[in-house]
């Protein structure tokens, strides 16, 4: 696949409102950061301080890649200039434009037409008078992509416009529903502070090593604190994402990094609780099956963590385990001889008959009970109740059940892989 053409960006910053910040970020840092998200390697900041007009043709000097300009004089997002990187011209301009038609602030130009627009820019002219000129290929942006700042007004809707990305698709009820409402508040006064989204993952790690520490003792109050603590920690750790979209931080690393604290706090907090079952219970059940359990638990969860990674890195292109497909298709490539995997289509099984409520109840929250989210209160719940045996039993199980299901998908891509090879067909990398 062809790389991606080099892309230069200006940004300009010379209104007063490019100041005003939204979300922690001012409007020119977040132009800057939406510039870079798609593709720029080099921004300039026209705002009289960091670079004036008259200094764009000398910046430009000797550069023939094409130009992406964003007016900061508003709240820009992403879905802004994405489409207009998408679709852009092999010469000529094409202007990013809102539902009613109207110019959204924001243009993609290339060739002479490149050229042409940072002259004029240079030469004080506006951006609108630049598209006009122009006639330029009108592009509707995306959702979420823009809002006014001016008033005091416009800066409330701003908030709460961009606030809409932090609910993910991938979220099901009971993260929508009992963690969002509380990570949120919290997301919202972090943003405003220097905090990174990699620091609150390292805090997270921290309190989930000392969550299980507490843990692993034969104290049935320390039990709880530490699962208690550790339960907090996942409300904590639903901050790091939402920050990282709203003041566009996110990173493979740091994908990378979030993904790796959750699965070692889950084998960590399993471990934990077997020791603490060994320390409190020992053989009170006339054996002790605390350290087989350990080991059987410490198996299954390793291997279940490599089906799911080998998953979403080989087949899915992904660093969130939240992306893993259980079952692909094999579909034609975007080249001669090459194909790729997709994930397959759901099969809705009708039933012949509508089933009782409480089965229809069980059918639909049945499948959350094996998301961590769902497990880290389960587990407050027990712990509460003196019932860590009942936890501890329930995890190892859990991790035995998870390595079944996920081998019998291992396997399944591993054997559509190896039939591409047999054919001779190329496999087209999943981030193409």
């Amino acid at each position: 696949m062809a790389a991606a053409p080099e892309l230069d960006a200006i940004v300009l910053a010379d209104d007063p409102l490019a100041r005003v910040r939204i979300a922690g970020l001012p409007a020119f840092e977040r132009a800057v950061r939406v510039a870079r998200r798609v593709g720029a390697s080099r921004v300039l900041v026209v705002d009289g301080a960091r670079a004036t007009r008259g200094e764009l043709a000398t910046w430009r000097a000797g550069r023939h890649a094409p130009v992406l300009v964003i007016r900061a004089d508003q709240l820009v997002h992403t879905p802004l200039v994405a489409p207009l990187v998408a679709a852009m011209p092999t010469e000529g301009v094409a202007a990013a434009v809102g539902s009613d038609g109207g110019y959204a602030g924001a243009f993609v130009a290339t060739g002479a037409a490149a050229e042409h627009a940072v002259a004029s820019l240079a030469r004080g002219e506006t951006d609108a008078a630049i598209v006009d000129a122009a006639e330029a290929t009108r592009i509707p942006h995306g959702a979420i992509a823009r809002h006014a700042i001016t008033t005091r007004e416009e800066r409330r809707a701003a908030h709460k416009l961009l606030y809409r990305i932090l609910v993910k698709p991938q979220d099901n009820a009971i993260t929508r529903y009992l963690y969002r409402p509380v990570s949120f508040p919290l997301t919202r006064l972090l943003v405003w502070t220097p905090i990174t989204p990699n620091q609150i993952s390292m805090l997270v790690a921290v309190m989930v090593a000392i969550g299980c520490w507490l843990a692993a003792s034969p104290s049935m109050n320390r039990v709880i604190a530490g699962t208690v603590l550790i339960l907090a920690a996942s409300y904590v750790d639903c901050c790091d994402g939402e920050i990282a979209r709203v003041k566009l931080l996110s990173s493979r690393l740091g994908a990378w990094l979030d993904t790796v604290v959750d699965e070692l706090s889950s084998v960590g907090y399993m471990v934990a609780l077997g020791l603490h079952c060994h320390l409190h219970f020992g053989d009170r059940y006339g054996f002790e099956p605390w350290f087989p359990a350990i080991v059987v638990g410490v198996i299954t969860y390793g291997w279940s963590i490599y089906c799911v990674y080998y998953n979403i890195i080989v087949a899915v292109g992904s660093a969130n385990s939240q992306d893993y497909v259980g079952r692909f298709d094999v579909v034609p490539g975007r080249s001669p001889g090459s194909v790729r995997l997709v994930p397959a289509a759901a099969k809705a099984i009708a039933p012949k008959r509508p089933l009782p409520p409480w089965l229809q109840f069980l059918a639909t929250y049945l499948p959350y009970v094996v998301r961590r989210d769902f497990i880290a209160w389960g587990s407050v719940v027990l712990a509460v109740l003196h019932l860590t045996q009942v936890s501890f039993a329930l995890q190892v199980l859990g991790g035995v059940v998870s390595a079944a299901i996920l081998t019998g998908d291992h396997l399944r891509l591993r054997a559509q892989r190896r039939a591409i090879r047999r054919a001779g067909q190329v496999l087209e990398s999943p981030a193409a």
